[in-house]
């Protein structure tokens, strides 16, 4: 029986106060007849002196306030009745969404995702890569006094959070089978397509090897300069026994047998590259964050109807050829037996290119409701995505 809105509420109540438990709340949105005083609350524990305490930040739509209370002493069922239409509690192991529609019923879903709570109190991210770690001074994100250069800190929180995102879905993976425990004899072998100045390719390679994960990380991209010089940083760290690179282009690569396929802003069509290689060496685990998008906008000559209304503006007609592209490219995923979904892995001040493809391969066969789905978006926007021709012969 699915849950009353007054239990779901009880829950998500549950789920703030085991402290050790809650990673972060977000209270936004308007429910019908109410008018909350702020437009947006965000609830997380953060670490002072050793406790545990609750930082409440409120937004009034002209500047956030943030205070800190103990949580036995702070009103949340007041909170959650004060009129907020959409309710955000994410915990370690996932979250639940309550949201409320124009006839003020609730809605309830839950997702399950490994996630790690952000304790520092003055809000600065504990970061996974330090910046005086020398292989950031050696690619040129940090200075010689280990300091992110002012010009390279949205590349440096991008890789930051991609790993954040990596790491966890790779653990998850491990524990369920999906990637074999690596070992020294048998190493994870991790392929960065379109690295360019390889900055992820590095960090993937020293976080994982500084948390003893033995490793084999390859970075391939078509430029032979890319090539000598993240070979000479390699050998200047002393890390060619351990990663490598080559100059070819994603389509031609004669690398096979990886279990992680990644692939950071490949532009256009070079996305679609990645991803079908991934699918035709068997990659275990893709996480790819897509550039720009131009295949699927020169295609489209006659919007259905009643979208005309949107596509008759540029700005939106670049923008849901954008959502298209990726919509298509995650169903075409879900298809050859990959358990996908979209994410945000960076906020969009660093980089309005922020959406993560994550595909866990599963071999699950899919149902013939998703596969008329993308038939029948594919019919009724009259487009050919890119990516289908590349992987055809899996469908």
């Amino acid at each position: 029986m699915p849950p009353t809105p007054h239990s779901a509420i009880l829950e998500a109540i549950d789920l703030i106060n085991k402290s050790t438990e809650f990673v972060r709340a977000v209270f936004s949105g308007v429910r019908k007849d109410t008018n909350p005083r702020f437009v947006r609350i965000d609830l997380r524990p953060i670490l002072i002196k050793n406790n545990l305490k609750l930082q409440v930040e409120t937004n009034d739509g002209k500047q956030s306030v943030a205070k800190n209370h103990n949580f036995e002493d702070f009103d949340l069922v007041s909170l959650f009745e004060s009129g907020f239409a959409n309710i955000l509690v994410e915990h370690k192991n996932g979250s639940i969404i309550l949201q409320y529609n124009q006839k003020d019923e609730i809605k309830v879903s839950r997702k399950q995702e490994l996630k790690s709570p952000d304790l520092e109190h003055d809000r600065s991210k504990n970061r996974l890569l330090q910046a005086d770690d020398p292989f950031l001074k050696a690619v040129g994100i940090s200075d010689n006094s280990g300091s992110i250069k002012p010009s390279m800190r949205d590349k440096y929180r991008q890789v930051d959070d991609f790993l954040k995102i990596l790491v966890p879905t790779l653990n998850a993976a491990i524990q369920a089978g999906q990637i074999p425990q690596p070992t020294n004899e048998k190493p994870l072998r991790i392929v960065d397509l379109g690295c360019g100045n390889a900055y992820l390719t590095f960090a993937v390679h020293q976080y994982l090897l500084s948390i003893g994960m033995p490793i084999l990380v390859t970075g391939i991209d078509i430029k032979q300069q890319s090539r000598d010089r993240n070979t000479g940083i390699a050998q200047q760290l002393g890390l060619t026994q351990s990663i490598t690179f080559q100059a070819e282009s994603i389509a031609d690569s004669e690398l096979d047998a990886v279990d992680i396929t990644i692939a950071l802003h490949a532009c256009d069509t070079a996305t679609d590259d990645a991803i079908a290689w991934g699918v035709r060496n068997r990659s275990k685990l893709l996480l790819i964050a897509p550039c720009c998008h131009h295949h699927l906008q020169s295609q489209l000559k006659v919007a259905p109807e009643p979208w005309p209304i949107v596509l008759k503006h540029g700005l939106l007609a670049e923008r849901q050829l954008d959502i298209l592209t990726d919509a298509f490219r995650c169903q075409l995923l879900k298809l050859v037996g990959y358990r996908t979904e979209a994410v945000e892995f960076v906020s969009d001040e660093h980089t309005p290119r922020n959406l993560l493809i994550r595909a866990v391969r599963t071999n699950a066969q899919p149902d013939q409701l998703e596969i008329q789905r993308y038939r029948e978006m594919r019919t009724i926007w009259n487009l050919n995505p890119f990516l289908e021709d590349l992987i055809s012969e899996f469908l």
